[in-house]
């Protein structure tokens, strides 16, 4: 590959000389990247991109050293410690022992907004570029992102920009900034048409900048919002709502559990199957045979 031709961190990882080193991938349109890398010991630097990159060692016990946009460092990794590294800055960076990496990059071209919206300043503003750290929320949170993109097949873009603006708040806090702080829950008319548009979107998949224009509100703003106004995140509810209308689908019709998926906005039966078993703890099939079987008896 050309260097010039190179656009985004998960390209330089998934085309060329880099991309026998991708163990796996979990990309929804861009807005974010999560990709698993595994490579020897040696030279990991990269070429100057407009993306911010978050690593999180999956393994530990190495020496780092290089430069990724805040002066040279160097320092022994533990499992789990996170990595910063800035845009439009060539990385260099050399790893003592074989490594996997697990790393969540933001396109600035869909994230500096939020940035800007919310008084947190830019990426210059972010002091986390030199070298290993450690956040328990980050952490978590990217467990979670991680997890919830195997759970669904590929993260959704509610589930994209919910994670990244939590891990963009943190990154804020940990740098000496914060974003100012959303007031009160959504007002009562906002809050139900949010709702009713999820809703009737059920089988899209539906964005949290789309919510947020309903509400007129910046994107993190609205995000807080909802889960004051609501108890949980829009994520979560827009999977309530979905499981909602499976079991109404299982109960009440015939439709295979692929047509039922495909209604309620999953790729496929086996999602769904994932999903169905952790909010009912049986599978769908299962659930429209108990569902018979007590409609039969009360008969």
């Amino acid at each position: 590959m050309i260097l010039n031709d190179v656009r985004s961190f998960t390209q330089w990882y998934c085309e060329g000389r880099q991309a026998s080193y991708l163990r796996a991938r979990k990309s929804p349109g861009g807005i974010l990247d999560l990709i698993e890398i595994e490579r020897p010991a040696g030279d990991m630097s990269r070429p100057a991109l407009p993306e911010l990159v978050l690593y999180q060692d999956q393994l530990g016990g190495g020496r780092v050293r290089g430069n990724a946009g805040g002066g040279c460092f160097e320092t022994l990794s533990e499992k789990g410690s996170l990595y910063l590294a800035a845009p439009n800055f060539a990385n260099t960076v050399i790893a003592g022992t074989r490594h996997k990496l697990r790393s969540l990059s933001f396109p600035l071209a869909h994230w500096q907004n939020i940035l800007d919206e919310a008084g947190g300043g830019s990426v210059e503003d972010l002091r986390l570029y030199k070298g290993a750290f450690h956040s328990l929320i980050i952490q978590s949170t990217l467990r979670k992102l991680w997890a919830l993109s195997e759970e669904e097949g590929a993260p959704s873009q509610l589930l994209a920009r919910a994670g990244g603006c939590e891990i963009l708040a943190e990154l804020c806090r940990l740098s000496g900034t914060s974003f100012t702080a959303a007031k009160g829950g959504l007002a009562p008319g906002v809050k139900r048409r949010c709702q009713e548009l999820m809703r009737a979107r059920l089988s899209e998949d539906i964005s949290l900048d789309e919510l947020a224009a309903e509400a007129q509100l910046s994107l993190f703003h609205f995000a807080r919002m909802f889960k004051q106004s609501v108890g949980v995140s829009p994520r979560v509810y827009l999977t309530q709502l979905r499981i909602e209308k499976a079991c109404e689908l299982l109960a009440l019709t015939d439709l295979p559990v692929t047509d039922i998926a495909t209604k309620i906005g999953y790729s496929s039966n086996q999602v769904l199957a994932r999903v169905f078993f952790k909010y009912q703890h049986m599978s769908p099939s299962d659930y429209r045979r108990a569902v018979r079987v007590r409609t039969c008896f009360s008969t």
